[in-house]
């Protein structure tokens, strides 16, 4: 009886001690399940950090290039916005230097403005809308860097998310249960579990950072346990860092104080200028991409330079330019005719200009034995330059003064365009024989003895 019970006592124990190594295993593989689930998310979330800062990069990338066409390039934005049927938003209107419209070097643009002829007054979006991209016509909101993903732009800047899509803290629209739960882990009961340092929002349907310290005057909490400015508002100095967050105002107010953002309060005797918020001092110029110092004196913003002609500030590319205009800060578009040839625009001969030829200014090919100045080549319209640095046309086309043309319309050439004939004719005479001579218009009369 004895040995019967020590039996059923070890089969007890050994039946006791396989539950509990079950037990274990149990416990383990559950929770390298849960490892490989979060290894998963980081893995995720650090595929989505990579793609959003190879958009980023790429699009400053598209906003630095260089034009070198005559076309600027048009950065498409993420968000999304659609025209809506009977919406209809109001035009605005503005004035832009008409320089920005000129494509040809030798053809001047004369401004529609009634005030100042080297302006054009164009139609655009008033604010708080932007032109749509797939048609130019239209107008459709824009939320800028808000509402990027998952969702619509509505008038007034308002983003609507898709279903199944809320607005979290960031204004962007993120995936609620059972799509998925950034920051968390969703439940087949539709529930949502946040990860460390996060908890559900007031909806519940959301992870959003926790931060165990209450965040201070116009601070958020944006990431778990920091405290960060909310939108529009900055820290200062080190020295300073203890007066928190502070408003900012882009450009500088000037002559006035930042009290929100983008919203300055000018000193007593300054005012804030049509569609300007820096506060300037009274000035009949125009200073756009600037800021009026006093009566006449108009400061520019790094990057542009002072236009006398329209008494604004221009966008500066340094000497690089000559052939081209300057449409933003070190951003060159080349004429018709011209190519970007790293800082500088060259002019292009289609078919070259042979080995003795350079080709300095569209198909027009300056002709010289020895290499010289632009301006003291023998030009070469339409043709080739030989051996002996002559221009010379090929079969089929006769030469008149600097271009190769058809024999037949020589003449109508000759009597349509007397200007410019003139003016090839003097210009030919001073590079062939001119420079031999030195003419002058002085006379002197000498007084007899």
């Amino acid at each position: 009886m004895s040995a019967l019970l020590r039996s059923l006592c070890l089969h007890s124990v050994l039946l006791v001690l396989f539950l509990c190594v079950l037990q274990a295993l149990e416990l383990q593989l559950h929770e390298q399940q849960l490892q490989q689930q979060r290894d998963e998310q980081a893995r995720l979330r650090e595929e989505q950090r990579q793609r959003d800062l190879q958009r980023e990069h790429e699009a400053l990338q598209r906003r630095l290039s260089s034009s070198t066409t005559t076309r600027k390039p048009y950065v498409i934005p993420n968000g999304l916005s659609l025209p809506r049927r009977g919406e209809h938003p109001d035009k605005c209107y503005r004035e832009v230097p008409a320089v920005f419209f000129q494509y040809d070097k030798e053809v001047k643009i004369v401004g529609n403005s009634t005030t100042n002829r080297y302006f054009n007054v164009i139609e655009v979006c008033c604010k708080g809308w932007r032109r749509y991209e797939y048609d130019w016509s239209q107008c459709v909101p824009d939320c800028g860097d808000r509402c990027q993903e998952n969702g619509f732009c509505l008038a007034g800047g308002i983003c609507q998310c898709f279903e199944d899509f809320v607005l979290d803290y960031r204004h962007n629209c993120v995936p609620t249960c059972p799509l998925g739960c950034p920051h968390g882990r969703c439940f087949l009961n539709g529930t949502c579990k946040c990860d460390r340092g996060y908890e559900l929002d007031g909806s519940r349907r959301f992870c959003q950072p926790q931060c165990n310290a209450t965040c201070g005057h116009n601070e958020v909490c944006l990431e778990p346990g920091k405290c960060s400015c909310a939108e529009g508002y900055a820290r200062g100095l080190r020295e300073s860092s203890a007066l928190g967050c502070q408003p900012i105002c882009i450009p500088d107010c000037g002559y006035g104080h930042c009290v929100g953002p983008n919203d300055c309060r000018c000193f007593p005797g300054y005012e804030k200028r049509l569609n300007s918020s820096s506060c300037e001092a009274i000035c009949y110029l125009r200073c756009q991409n600037g800021f009026c110092a006093n009566l006449t004196t108009c400061v520019c913003q790094n990057g542009y330079r002072y236009d006398a002609n329209t008494t604004s500030c221009l966008p500066d590319c340094g000497h690089t330019c000559d052939n081209g205009v300057c449409i933003s800060p070190g951003n060159c578009r080349c004429f018709n005719g011209y190519v970007r040839n790293r800082e500088r625009c060259e002019a292009v001969c289609v078919g070259g200009c042979g080995f003795y030829g350079k080709c300095i200014a569209p198909n027009v090919c300056g002709c010289a034995v020895v290499p010289s100045p632009d301006q003291i080549y023998q030009r070469c319209q339409h043709g080739l330059c030989n051996s002996m640095g002559r221009c010379r046309c090929q079969v089929g086309k006769t030469r008149f003064i600097d271009k190769c043309m058809s024999p037949d319309t020589v003449t109508t050439y000759a009597s349509m365009d007397t200007v410019r004939v003139n003016g090839s004719l003097i210009q030919e005479f001073n590079l062939l024989l001119g420079r031999h001579f030195n003419f002058t218009t002085n006379t002197q009369i000498w007084d007899q003895p």
